[in-house]
C-alpha cells in the first residue's frame, strides 16, 4: 500500500511515532513505534520520531531520555532527527491564523463561567457536552474591548464525514456530533488537536497508525486539513493491547515501561521486539519473526481488529528462545553487568566458557546471573537449607571418595569427571544421583545448578577439589 496525490501519483510513505514525554515508554507505545517502523521499512519509506512535549507542566527531560533509550534498546530507529512539538508553537499558531483569515476558524469570546452554565444546562437535560457555537456567526465586534477569546474550529454540521480505516475498515460520523474545538488557547497557545495535524502535515506523514484510542480525534482532525487543503494522511488505527483477563493492561499485567523488561526482569530487546509484534499482527502459524522477516512481511491487512492479550509468562518463554540462540559472549556481557560485584577479565572469560551450561533453561538474564554466582563465590561456601540437606548422613563419606577419584583422574574433562563419579557410585552401590546430589552442593551450595560434570569442568581441577574438601570427612 502506498500514499497516493489527488493527482494519483505515488508518494513515499512517511510513518511517525509521537510518544508525550510524562513519563517511561509504555509497552503498548513500543508496538506502535515497532509498526510504524515495520509499515515504513516494508515501503522503503521513513519513520520519523516527533516528541509531543506542549503539555510543559508534565513533560520533562528524564521522559525523553526514557523514550529514546527504550527505542534504541529495541532497535527502532527513526530517520532523522526527532522533532520536538513545542518548538513549533509559532507555526500551529500561524495555521490557525491563516484559518482565521479563510474563514474556517473564527474567535469566540464566551466566558468560562458562560462555558460551565452552558455545560451544566446540558448535563441536567441529558445532552452531550459540547460547544453550542454562540460565537460561530457573531462578529467579534459584539465583545468588549481587549476581551480574552480562544480561536475555535468552525466545524462543518451538516453531512458526515467516513474514515477508510486500514485496521477498522470504514468509520462513519456524522458531523453533528462533532463541535467546533479549540484551535488556539486565550493566552495564543496551540492546543493538541491543532499541533498534531500541523506537524503530521509539515512532516509529511502519509500514514498515521495509532492506537484506537484515537479514532474519534481522526474525526476531528480532519476539518483542519480540509480547511487548509491539504492531503489527508491514511488512518490505521490498532486495538489496545489488553491483559490476559481481557481487562485494559495495566501495571497489575505487567504493563512496565519498557526499560523495566530490560532492567528488572532481564529480557532481551529481540524477544520483546517479537513478542510485541505478535500482539495484534500475524503472519500464519509463524511465532519466531526476525526483524529481516518482519520487515519483508509486515502490512496492516495482517493486523488484527480485536484487542490482543498481553501474557508474561509467554513473552518469558519467548525470551527463553532467544537467550539459547544468542551469542555466548553478549550474554556473558549482559549478565556481568548484573552480577554484584565488578567482573574482572578473567571471570569474564569463565562466565561465558559457562553460557553453554548456564542458558539452556534460563528464561532471563537474571536467572542466569543467579546461576553463575556459583563460579564466583568464596571458601568455605555459605550453603541454603536445602544444600545443607544434602550433606548430611553418609554424604561427607561419599565426597571423600569422590575427592580422591576425581584427585586421580588424568584428566579434568567433562568424560573423565564422569568416569570418576560413576565409579565411587558403583562402588558404593548407589545410584549416580545419591553421589550427584551431595557433590552439587559441596561444589555450589545450591541443590540446583548446571549439570554436575559441567560445573566441575568450569570451576577445575584445584577450586572443585577444594571445595569438596570443605565438605567431606576427613580421613583418620
Amino acid at each position: 500500500m502506498s500514499a497516493t496525490s489527488d493527482t494519483g501519483a505515488a508518494k513515499a510513505v512517511v510513518t511517525r511515532f509521537a510518544p508525550s514525554p510524562t513519563g517511561f515508554l509504555h509497552i503498548g507505545g513500543a508496538r506502535t513505534a515497532l509498526f510504524n517502523l515495520l509499515f515504513a521499512r516494508h515501503h522503503g519509506g521513513k519513520f520519523l520520531l516527533r516528541i509531543e512535549d506542549t503539555d510543559r507542566a508534565r513533560s520533562t527531560e528524564p521522559a525523553i531520555a526514557a523514550i529514546l533509550d527504550g527505542m534504541r534498546w529495541l532497535d527502532l530507529d527513526w530517520d532523522g532527527d526527532e522533532v520536538y512539538q513545542f518548538a513549533r508553537a509559532n507555526r500551529h499558531a500561524e495555521v490557525a491564523r491563516e484559518m482565521l483569515a479563510n474563514g474556517h476558524a473564527y474567535k469566540c469570546f464566551a466566558t468560562a463561567e458562560e462555558l460551565e452554565t452552558m455545560r451544566a444546562a446540558q448535563r441536567a437535560n441529558k445532552q452531550p457536552l459540547r460547544y453550542d457555537g454562540r460565537w460561530r456567526d457573531r462578529d467579534a465586534s459584539e465583545a468588549p474591548d481587549g476581551a480574552p477569546f480562544v480561536v475555535r474550529l468552525k466545524a462543518p454540521r451538516e453531512g458526515s464525514v467516513t474514515i477508510d480505516d486500514q485496521v477498522q475498515g470504514p468509520v462513519t460520523v456524522n458531523n453533528s456530533e462533532l463541535d467546533d474545538m479549540v484551535l488556539l488557547r486565550s493566552d495564543g497557545t496551540p492546543t493538541y488537536m491543532l499541533a498534531v495535524v500541523v506537524d503530521d502535515h509539515d512532516m509529511g506523514v502519509t500514514h498515521v497508525i495509532r492506537g484506537d484510542d484515537h479514532l474519534n480525534n481522526a474525526f476531528r482532525q480532519l476539518p483542519i486539513y480540509r480547511a487548509m487543503g491539504w492531503p489527508e494522511p491514511t488512518y490505521a488505527h490498532i486495538p489496545l493491547i489488553h491483559g490476559a483477563d481481557g481487562a485494559k493492561l495495566s501495571k497489575r499485567h505487567g504493563a512496565l515501561g519498557v526499560d523495566a523488561y530490560r532492567d528488572e526482569l532481564g529480557l532481551l530487546p529481540e524477544a520483546v521486539s517479537n513478542y510485541l509484534l505478535r500482539l495484534g499482527w500475524g503472519h500464519g502459524d509463524d511465532e519466531i519473526i526476525s526483524r529481516e522477516q518482519a520487515i519483508e512481511w509486515f502490512d496492516l491487512a495482517g493486523v488484527g481488529k480485536s484487542p490482543s492479550r498481553f501474557d508474561l509468562k509467554k513473552l518469558e518463554n519467548l525470551n527463553g528462545h532467544y537467550i539459547r540462540a544468542s551469542d555466548d559472549a553478549r550474554l556473558a556481557e549482559l549478565v556481568a553487568k548484573r552480577l554484584p560485584f565488578e567482573v574482572t577479565e578473567a571471570q569474564s572469560t569463565l562466565l561465558t566458557a559457562a553460557m553453554p551450561s548456564l542458558k539452556p533453561r534460563a528464561a532471563n538474564l537474571n536467572e542466569i546471573a543467579d546461576g553463575a554466582m556459583f563460579l564466583f563465590r568464596t571458601r568455605p561456601l555459605d550453603l541454603d537449607d536445602g544444600a545443607a540437606a544434602l550433606l548430611q548422613g553418609d554424604a561427607p563419606a561419599l565426597l571423600a571418595a569422590v575427592h580422591s577419584s576425581l584427585d586421580a583422574a588424568g584428566s579434568w574433562d567433562t568424560e573423565a569427571l564422569e568416569a570418576a563419579v560413576r565409579t565411587v557410585a558403583d562402588d558404593a552401590g548407589v545410584k549416580l544421583g545419591a553421589v550427584a546430589q551431595p557433590l552439587r552442593a559441596a561444589l555450589t551450595g545450591r541443590r540446583t545448578s548446571p549439570g554436575i560434570f559441567d560445573v566441575l569442568a568450569l570451576l577445575g581441577r584445584e577450586e572443585s577439589l577444594a571445595r569438596i574438601a570443605d565438605q567431606m570427612t576427613k580421613p583418620a
